[in-house]
């Protein structure tokens, strides 16, 4: 099992659950995070810190958000391990709780 970052994390990229990975299994993009499933330990320590609630154990993932299964595990093999937080994306809070937007996720 996994955890996946799914559609909330679009638009804000908080890094809150940067600092509390052991493994180093976030990857960052222009505007969302993803995790490496063949990294994750299944840990949890990432869900409860994340401002968004964007990440899931894949098991809770809702079914709306079952392809960020796959997206999780494309865009870890093309973007850049992060192992430190950094400040959110300045219009973060603007995003946070703004459904649909999946079509805004920049590759």
């Amino acid at each position: 099992m996994t955890h996946v970052v799914t559609e909330a994390c679009i638009k804000c990229r908080y890094t809150d659950c940067v600092d509390v990975c052991p493994v180093d299994c976030f990857h960052i993009g222009p505007n969302f995070l993803v995790i490496d499933p063949d990294e994750c330990i299944d840990c949890a320590v990432c869900v409860a810190e994340c401002p968004a609630e964007a990440i899931y154990a894949e098991e809770d993932l809702p079914q709306d958000q079952m392809d960020f299964i796959r997206i999780n595990a494309e865009l870890a093999a093309e973007w850049e391990v992060i192992s430190k937080s950094m400040g959110a994306l300045p219009d973060a809070d603007e995003w946070k709780d703004k459904p649909n937007k999946r079509d805004l996720l920049e590759r």
